[in-house]
């Protein structure tokens, strides 16, 4: 059996409010790894999933390595973060975390400000999560990054958050639009074997991942005796089976992966996005790590890359 671990798809239902502010810059340069790795972003490799990291500053302190979680609706951090910190869990209420293979509820801390690049967030409200991706501290989320944009070269092992000022997409690369959602998700059309599909883009996922409907729409196309028992592990540390299985090409515009391992299963966060009737394919750090660059233009709502 395969064991993928998954972290997309957080949503949290929080009662605080916040607003952002005019945000002092954050040097990235700070971020001190010493194992020898990239420090904020790798690529995938044929023997390792990509992954971003965001150096982040909380009531100034850090940078901690959060993981950008394209998923996930807020930031939340470990456990040993929030100690560091001296945030106690006792002075916000418990909320619920929803991740693809189910929900929990789970305690939170409160935050005076958290910062990277040209985001600022005053104050905020964190869940606190067990584990994240990659070894990272926690989950950057996508809250306050709606006139933001993201630069993320995985070659020169480089991540920017900025304002966006609208520019279009630099010779090289290939732009891709974003549907308008109110989840908030950063969807695009796409097609796996001929089949159309929405697909929604998932940093803070390792595994491509299918729902049942996208399974039964290529049941002509797959081969089942080739298939493995795959089981994805979720952000709130629930676990489901899926059905894992060569596609014979997955296309998002331009962009075209040959011969790519889908894991299909109804997961719980199918359900919670309303997105069980439809064929859904959620492109985690295994597909995306693929890329040379990878430009997120909340503003724009574009989505541009440029391969290797």
């Amino acid at each position: 059996m395969r064991a993928i671990a998954a972290t997309l798809g957080l949503a949290i239902a929080l009662p605080a409010a916040t607003q952002e502010l005019p945000p002092p810059p954050a040097p990235l340069e700070e971020v001190v790894v010493q194992a020898r790795e990239p420090r904020y972003v790798a690529p995938t490799r044929r023997d390792r999933i990509g992954r971003v990291w965001v150096p982040t500053l909380i009531n100034g302190k850090g940078p901690f390595r959060l993981v950008l979680d394209s998923g996930a609706t807020r930031t939340a951090i470990l456990p040993q973060v929030a100690l560091r910190l001296g945030l106690r869990t006792d002075r916000s209420p418990p909320v619920i975390l929803r991740g693809v293979t189910g929900s929990a509820t789970v305690p939170t801390v409160k935050a005076d400000s958290l910062e990277v690049g040209d985001l600022y967030i005053a104050p905020t409200t964190l869940p606190l999560i067990n584990d994240a991706f990659g070894g990272a501290e926690g989950l950057l989320g996508t809250e306050g990054l709606s006139d933001k944009r993201i630069y993320i070269d995985f070659r020169k092992d480089f991540i920017n958050i900025a304002r966006s000022k609208g520019q279009p997409a630099e010779a090289g690369f290939i732009t891709l639009p974003m549907q308008r959602r109110p989840d908030k998700l950063i969807a695009v059309e796409a097609s796996v074997s001929g089949v159309a599909v929405l697909a929604i883009i998932d940093t803070g996922a390792q595994a491509t991942v299918g729902n049942a409907a996208l399974r039964t729409a290529l049941e002509r196309r797959l081969r089942t005796a080739d298939g493995t028992r795959d089981e994805i592990v979720g952000a709130t540390g629930d676990s489901q089976t899926g059905e894992g299985q060569l596609v014979r090409r997955i296309v998002l515009g331009g962009v075209q992966v040959e011969r790519a391992h889908l894991t299909f299963g109804d997961m719980s966060i199918f359900s919670h996005w309303n997105l069980k009737d439809e064929p859904i394919l959620l492109v985690g750090m295994d597909i995306i790590g693929l890329l040379e660059t990878l430009v997120i233009d909340y503003k724009r709502r574009e989505l541009m890359v440029r391969l290797r």
